[in-house]
């Protein structure tokens, strides 16, 4: 079984989740009392959140890359990024690592692909909906990506952040 480095913190609320669903599934495909091998470094999002406003996503990804050095070093095998938003620079992650980063929308894509899905609605933050970094993953794989009006877009922002 190979280790899991997790990125998370950008929510707790949703690095839980990922944890929660990794292991559901590790113990579907191997039954008994199997988790996974996971070590996750969760970070504090009030900063992350701070560069993000800034626009300041050089300094969000010297974070999350010493983030992910962090678990290269603890003897992760890859890495997950528990975010979407923050898929924006995973380039700059990538640079820092000599393990592979799971891309959310690249598996997403090959999910969706799987199910002979050719248009699918994004719901995310602000920057994950309206910037290409993720729905041009995707769309690589001749999905379209429908996101809402931009009220809504707004609305479900503001319910992210603030909710």
């Amino acid at each position: 079984m190979k280790k899991i480095g997790l990125i998370g913190g950008m929510s707790w609320e949703s690095s839980t989740e990922y944890y929660r669903l990794i292991n559901k599934k590790v113990k579907a495909e191997l039954g008994g009392l199997h988790s996974a091998e996971c070590i996750m470094y969760s970070v504090d999002f009030e900063e992350i959140e701070h560069y993000q406003k800034a626009g300041e996503w050089n300094k969000a990804g010297s974070r999350l890359a010493e983030a992910a050095s962090s678990l290269e070093r603890a003897g992760a095998d890859f890495i997950v990024l528990c975010t979407n938003t923050m898929h924006k620079v995973i380039e700059l992650i990538e640079a820092e690592v000599n393990i592979p980063i799971l891309h959310i929308a690249e598996a997403t894509a090959t999910e969706l692909k799987k199910f002979n899905i050719r248009k699918v609605g994004l719901l995310g933050t602000s920057y994950t909906m309206e910037q290409d970094f993720y729905i041009s993953k995707i769309e690589e794989s001749e999905i379209q990506v429908v996101t809402p009006s931009q009220s809504k877009r707004n609305k479900i922002n503001e319910i992210i952040f603030n909710e």
